[in-house]
């Protein structure tokens, strides 16, 4: 599976955890939908997972007159993903491959103001780190 596959079920996964409270495994068996697992899309899932607590509060702070809630689903989880590919994952995935999928990722499943958010918002994440 591609890295950008990976990414885009990630966010798929994340979404239903986000939304419905969803069991890790489950969500990831139902966004693969019978094909083969990916060894990097359980790493995107189950790091944000477990560090969720470590990311929000970076996203949080670069916020303007935003909160978590008020997010959009797809782009509160699109955000997180990067966020950990940024923080985590730094000797894996260059910096500006991390922005660019997660821009890309949010023209598709985002709407017409979503990639231009998530460049700006990770941009500034992205410096601090």
């Amino acid at each position: 599976m591609k890295r950008r596959t990976a990414r885009e079920k990630a966010l798929q996964a994340l979404f239903q955890i986000d939304v419905s409270n969803t069991d890790p495994a489950s969500a990831i068996e139902h966004v693969l939908e019978g094909e083969q697992g990916d060894d990097y899309l359980t790493k995107l899932v189950l790091g944000v997972i477990e560090q969720k607590d470590e990311i929000d509060p970076l996203i949080k702070e670069n916020l303007e007159k935003w909160t978590m809630d008020r997010l959009a689903t797809v782009d509160r989880n699109l955000l997180r993903i990067a966020v950990y590919e940024l923080k985590y994952c730094p000797d894996e995935v260059p910096e500006n491959v991390v922005l660019d999928e997660a821009i890309e990722i949010a023209k598709i499943y985002g709407d017409e103001q979503s990639s231009r958010f998530i460049n700006g918002l990770l941009s500034k994440v992205k410096e601090k780190l």
